[in-house]
């Protein structure tokens, strides 16, 4: 069995459980007194998700038809999927979920995020976060020493892309500006295509065209990178030029957002 054909068993049988879970009176329909099928019958998931019966009858068959992700995320809905279960039958189906939202979790994302950065509190190494739209969402004294002082930005200018394109203090600190700045974009970029629908990515991105000729020229060349570790190098007020790995950091609770530590690099 090929790895396309078990992921499609796995989904049929994984939407057929999910189905027999929910009973008729949780989406708005009529229970009667003949009624034998466990949870909703197919024709109901259908019709309430807005696809043929026939065409979802294949679905949870495992035949060979591809649901887009706009069909997956209607099916979500309908089946009251959790954003567990809705990024599954992403991956099952396309490789990889789209769009995902934070998971659930035992605590808020904001208040995660301030737990992790409160214990670098005395570190002398950045700690930042940022979410998809490259929102800065917190960070540590050091991360004001060796970037910025952030906490002096109006809250809508926090923003770590916005800071590295149109601050004069981005090209002082950053000794390779132009290669960071550059990598920011193409990191961006894949980001943003897990996104695509938000609305809020979509202003950032008109907003940085407006303010920047580089993003310009550098979103246009279609440049994309995913999350890694890399070396950047600072260029400190006393301590003049300094060598560190930036390193981003996430649980599946933070998604869309992470943390990005700092950890020295020696050079002989």
């Amino acid at each position: 069995m090929s790895t396309d054909d078990a992921s499609r068993r796995e989904l049929a049988r994984f939407l057929r459980s999910r189905r027999e879970r929910i009973s008729p009176a949780e989406v708005g329909l009529p229970v009667g007194p003949r009624r034998r099928t466990l949870g909703l019958r197919r024709e109901e998931v259908a019709v309430l998700a807005g696809v043929s019966p026939t065409w979802y009858t294949y679905l949870e068959q495992g035949r060979g038809i591809q649901p887009s992700r706009e069909v997956l995320d209607s099916l979500s809905r309908v089946l009251r999927l959790t954003e567990d279960e809705r990024r599954y039958i992403h991956s099952l189906a396309h490789g990889a979920a789209m769009n995902t939202s934070a998971l659930d979790a035992e605590v808020s994302v904001h208040d995660l995020i301030r737990q992790v950065i409160a214990l670098f509190d005395k570190s002398p190494y950045p700690v930042y976060a940022a979410d998809h739209h490259c929102d800065l969402l917190g960070w540590n004294a050091a991360a004001l020493e060796w970037y910025d002082d952030w906490d002096a930005l109006p809250p809508e200018e926090r923003n770590i892309l916005r800071w590295m394109l149109c601050s004069p203090v981005a090209r002082t600190r950053l000794l390779d500006w132009e290669d960071d700045t550059r990598d920011a974009v193409a990191r961006w970029r894949a980001e943003s295509g897990k996104h695509s629908a938000d609305p809020v990515l979509h202003a950032r991105i008109a907003e940085l065209h407006r303010l920047s000729p580089d993003f310009r020229a550098w979103w246009s060349q279609h440049h994309v990178m995913e999350h890694r570790s890399k070396i950047r190098r600072f260029r400190h007020v006393r301590f003049g030029p300094q060598v560190m790995r930036i390193v981003p950091m996430g649980s599946p609770e933070m998604v869309p957002s992470g943390v990005v530590l700092h950890v020295p690099v020696h050079t002989e």
